[in-house]
C-alpha cells in the first residue's frame, strides 16, 4: 500500500477517545419459551471503533452467529442495548431496521449468493435497482465495484463462467457496491480453497485499509482470522476473549495494491 493510500486509510479510523461506530451492552438473545427457550447469548457486551477490522471466532453454538445477525440488523436482542452511530437499534422497527441495513451495513456469505443467469455487472447492480438508482448510475457504480475488486473486464460472465475466487468478488463488489460503513462477512472464504481464501483476505484487508470499511468477519479458521486487527472469540454466550492483533496477516500483503485477476484464473 502506497504512503499516500495509507495515510488515507489512517484520516478514515476514529480519533481517539472517539465514540465507537457500534457498541452492544448486556445484549441477550433467547429463543422459544418456557422450557423451550434456549438462551444463545448471555450478556454481551463489545465496541467495535470506525474502520476496525474484526474476526469473531466461537465454536459451533457459541454464539457468534446470532450476534452477527444482530450487528447487521438482521435480528433484534432479546434484552440489552445496540448502538449504532449514537442510535438505538433495539428500539427500531423491522422497516427502520431495514433501511439502515440498506444504508450502511453490506453482507458477503459463504455460499457466494448470486444469480445464476444474470452476469456480474448484473449482479452487482442489484443492492441498487432495490434503491431505485437510474440505470445509468447503476451501470456506473457497479463498473467501479467490479474494478475495486480486480474483475473489470469479467463484468458480463454469468456466475458459471467465474470460478469460485471470482464469484465471491463479485459477491464483494456488490456488497461494497452502495458504499457502505459496515461490511459483515460469514465465512467468506469457507468454500474457497487456500489460494483463492488468501486472495479474498487480501481484497478485505485492502478494502479496510484503504477505504475504511469497518469489516466484521465470522470464521473458524486461525489463517484466515491472522488478516484482522482484532479477534473476538465467543464461548456459551458469551465473549470469552477480545484481543488485538499486533501483527495481521495483511500489513504484509498489502506492502504493494493487489493486482487484476489474471484470466487464467478462470476454471
Amino acid at each position: 500500500m502506497s504512503e499516500a493510500a495509507a495515510a488515507t486509510a489512517q484520516d478514515k479510523r476514529a480519533p481517539a477517545g472517539a465514540p465507537p461506530l457500534i457498541r452492544l451492552r448486556g445484549v441477550t438473545k433467547v429463543y422459544g419459551e418456557g422450557a423451550l427457550a434456549f438462551q444463545a447469548l448471555k450478556g454481551v457486551d463489545l465496541d467495535i471503533a470506525q474502520s476496525d477490522f474484526v474476526a469473531i471466532m466461537g465454536p459451533s453454538g457459541s454464539g457468534k452467529s446470532t450476534a452477527m445477525n444482530i450487528l447487521g440488523c438482521l435480528d433484534r436482542p432479546t434484552a440489552g442495548e445496540y448502538l449504532f452511530k449514537g442510535v438505538h437499534v433495539e428500539s427500531l422497527s423491522r422497516d427502520e431496521r431495514a433501511q439502515l441495513r440498506r444504508r450502511y451495513f453490506g453482507f458477503v456469505f459463504q455460499g457466494f449468493n448470486l444469480l445464476a443467469r444474470t452476469s456480474a455487472q448484473e449482479n452487482v447492480e442489484l443492492p441498487l435497482l432495490y434503491r431505485g438508482e437510474s440505470a445509468a448510475a447503476r451501470h456506473a457504480a457497479a463498473a467501479r465495484a467490479l474494478e475495486a475488486v480486480g474483475l473489470k473486464g469479467w463484468e458480463h460472465h454469468t456466475p458459471a463462467e467465474l470460478s469460485g475466487g471470482q464469484q465471491q468478488r463479485v459477491a464483494i463488489a456488490r456488497a461494497i457496491v452502495t458504499g457502505p460503513a459496515v461490511l459483515l462477512a460469514d465465512e467468506p472464504t469457507g468454500n474457497l480453497d487456500t489460494q483463492r481464501s488468501h486472495e479474498i483476505m487480501e481484497l478485505l484487508w485492502q478494502l479496510n485499509a484503504e477505504q475504511g470499511i469497518t469489516v466484521l468477519m465470522v470464521t473458524h479458521e486461525p489463517d484466515m482470522a491472522a488478516y484482522a486487527r482484532r479477534i473476538v472469540r465467543f464461548l456459551d454466550g458469551k465473549v470469552d476473549s477480545d484481543a488485538p492483533n499486533p501483527h495481521p496477516v495483511g500489513l504484509r500483503a498489502h506492502a504493494t495494491a493487489l493486482p487484476a485477476v489474471p484470466a487464467q484464473e478462470v476454471s
